[in-house]
């Protein structure tokens, strides 16, 4: 009886989140740790489909993870990052093009359907979806996104579909035809200009922001203005630093919160929208 009871509760628990988040969109930028361990990875997929089935609209954002990392290493070549930005050169870019826009962009999309959803994968190349120009001639092919037309994933997302993008741009500036784009700023500015209720940035323990009242646990809420002494004080790791500031920059634009989710906890994503003890760090006004 207890057990039912239990189970029962998880279910009831779920009704207001469920309620609250219906018919609304949440954007998962997601890499590292959980897109290659094959339970998280399963977990992860399992989360979206079930965010689907309750009426919640779900944009899932890759960009260069370990096996694009591990393609450039087998053509020689290794991924420079700068001020938060992996710096990809003309060489490098056709690497991670076909790594992002072919295998982990079909194999999200099939491991989606496969669970019984109806996902679809795009490049930012795709309908003009991302846009982008040169940041400077040392960041290579890697460009800031300068304009994103969401009117595709909107059509995709109002059919049932689950978008999964790839995060490659079209070139704007006559200077190149794609560029590759971090992906922190692509699910960022995707989340607002979708409108979306959440962005959700998937990161691994390592990286998650700390509770400094409760060693070992991810800070529960951060403030915007808290943000720029904490990274000052280096609470926030570099590693962290971009993710954050483009996650500032989203929920100043818009969308309603950000939250940073450690995803190398099994169902972080349905734990920390459809249960009452989240368990990441919300990010709000």
């Amino acid at each position: 009886m207890d057990a039912n009871l239990d189970r029962a509760k998880v279910l009831t628990e779920a009704l207001p989140y469920i309620q609250q988040y219906n018919g609304k969109i949440v954007v998962i930028n997601c890499g590292g740790v959980p897109m290659t361990d094959p339970e998280l990875r399963e977990a992860v997929m399992s989360d979206i489909i079930m965010l689907r089935l309750v009426g919640i609209k779900v944009v899932l954002v890759h960009g260069i993870g370990p096996e694009a990392k591990e393609a450039l290493k087998d053509a020689g070549m290794e991924l420079q990052y700068k001020d938060g930005y992996p710096c990809v050169s003309d060489d490098a870019l056709d690497v991670v093009q076909q790594v992002l826009c072919g295998k982990v962009n079909k194999g999200l999309v099939s491991a989606l359907n496969q669970k019984g959803g109806k996902a679809i994968g795009l490049c930012g190349i795709d309908g003009g979806l991302l846009s982008a120009k040169t940041i400077s001639p040392s960041y290579g092919r890697t460009g800031e996104v300068v304009k994103v037309d969401v009117t595709m994933v909107n059509s995709f997302l109002n059919q049932g579909y689950i978008p999964v993008i790839a995060t490659v741009a079209q070139g704007a500036d006559g200077l190149a035809n794609v560029y590759s784009v971090s992906a922190n700023v692509a699910a960022a500015k995707l989340a607002v200009a979708l409108g979306a209720e959440k962005l959700i940035q998937l990161t691994d323990k390592e990286s998650m922001l700390q509770n400094p009242d409760a060693p070992g646990a991810p800070m529960p809420e951060l403030h915007l203005s808290k943000v720029p002494a904490l990274i000052r004080s280096g609470a926030i790791s570099q590693i962290m630093v971009h993710k954050v500031n483009c996650s500032v920059e989203a929920v100043r634009s818009g969308v309603k919160s950000a939250t940073f989710l450690d995803g190398t906890v099994p169902h972080a994503i349905l734990l920390e929208l459809l249960s009452d003890e989240g368990i990441g760090t919300m990010l709000t006004h």
